[in-house]
């Protein structure tokens, strides 16, 4: 600076609270170490986090997987509960990676504002170190950008990023899946983390009071439920069956992810009145005047993941899920395509 300037500017001065930083790392430490597993060799703090592939496998091969929380953030931000967004977060990206047959290992985040709220960002953290947890994967990493100017006061962005291992002969693919298999639903815990862009649109449209009771519980606190992770259950169910496909329901709902894990000669037919839709996505439906072929697009409507087992595997699969605390439905099965139809078709 020259010397005829009469202001020494510093870091502070561009509103970035350099104290808060601090202290927000040092708020995450100890959830963080309640994550940690086999491999993790580096922590929270260095400039890159280690882990080291156990001996378990022979041919390891490494599934990676990143995505974010979406609008769901917004109604975050109105109703100031930021305690599960974290899980949300971690579960879009394990869920992903587990359908191709891998185990998490470990995760990293991205969090970024314009000025750091410790006590917000820490609830978020919070969340995902439980998120974490229920994974059974590290959080060894992450990243917390405060940028001033760059996001209103009381808002905030997530990204995750999640690394698993396969061995190379287990990977999940779909290419043994054939006619006859069958179709089990493992019950969501609510939208998880699609559809809100149509859900807040449908809450400003409705006006509903978001602190009413709805069954037995707020409404605000339903339609923030997080996603559900199904990682342990489903990776116990692979080391006892062969699990021929998965599919993570997601943006898009059954009807666009189940055809991810189909060749082209193969028609997963569904049968709605297989399982129970959880009353948020009535509502929804009633108050959006939804159609029924945007709800199955939109929403997983109460089925969270798909699974593909052979006919002789289905019984003990549906029996082992439900032992692990999962609810399932068998909702469909697979059978030969006809033409250029759908490759999902929701009856």
């Amino acid at each position: 600076m020259s010397s005829s300037s009469k202001h020494s500017l510093s870091y502070r001065d561009a509103g970035v609270d350099i104290d808060a930083g601090d202290a927000l790392v040092e708020a995450i430490k100890p959830f963080a170490k309640r994550t940690m597993r086999e491999g993790v060799l580096g922590g929270i703090g260095g400039f890159g986090a280690l882990f080291e592939i156990g001996k378990k496998y022979k041919e390891p091969v490494l599934v990676s997987g990143t995505d974010g929380v979406g609008t769901k953030l917004k109604l975050a931000f109105e109703l100031k509960k930021h305690d599960t967004v974290g899980i949300d977060l971690v579960a879009m990206s394990v869920n992903d990676i587990l359908v191709q047959g891998a185990e998490p290992l470990f995760f990293l985040d991205y969090f970024a504002c314009g000025k750091l709220d410790v006590q917000a960002a820490t609830d978020v953290i919070k969340g995902i170190a439980k998120g974490c947890e229920l994974a059974g994967c590290a959080l060894i990493g992450g990243e917390t950008a405060e940028m001033p100017g760059m996001y209103p006061d009381g808002e905030y962005d997530l990204a995750g990023f999640a690394v698993g291992a396969v061995e190379k002969s287990k990977i999940i693919d779909g290419s043994t899946i054939a006619p006859g298999d069958v179709v089990l639903g493992l019950g969501s815990s609510g939208a998880h983390s699609n559809g809100y862009s149509l859900v807040r649109k449908i809450i400003s449209v409705a006006r509903p009071d978001l602190n009413a009771d709805f069954h037995g519980r707020r409404l605000a606190d339903v339609l923030m439920e997080p996603t559900r992770i199904y990682v342990k259950p489903l990776l116990a169910l692979m080391n006892a069956i062969e699990v021929k496909g998965m599919a993570h329901i997601t943006g898009g709902g059954l009807v666009e992810n189940v055809p991810r894990v189909l060749r082209d000669n193969l028609t997963a037919e569904l049968h709605r009145d297989a399982w129970n839709m959880p009353p948020l996505f009535g509502w929804l439906q009633q108050h959006g005047g939804v159609a029924d072929a945007e709800m199955h697009r939109v929403f997983n409507c109460g089925i969270g993941m798909v699974i593909i087992v052979s006919k002789q595997d289905a019984d003990m699969a549906i029996a082992q899920l439900k032992a692990a605390g999962e609810t399932v439905s068998r909702i469909g099965e697979i059978r030969e395509r006809r033409g250029e139809e759908a490759q999902t078709i929701v009856l």
